[in-house]
């Protein structure tokens, strides 16, 4: 069975449970078009648009034409 050989000071105890390696939450930014929250340089999932430009044609929007 394996056991540890030395006893492990409080610094690098600390050390690994420190929030130094853990992940940042991602940055959100507003769409320019529907204001809703999406990350930066990815289309948004709400209005389908990107860089002033629609890329994705919603079900939403279909239905309103209609």
């Amino acid at each position: 069975m394996a056991v540890p050989k030395r006893k492990v000071s409080k610094a690098r105890r600390d050390k690994r449970r420190s929030n130094v390696w853990k992940l940042d939450t991602p940055n959100l930014i507003a769409c320019p078009h529907c204001h809703e929250l999406i990350k930066p340089h990815t289309v948004c999932s709400a209005c389908g648009f990107y860089d002033g430009k629609e890329v994705v044609k919603k079900e939403a929007e279909k239905a309103n034409e209609a």
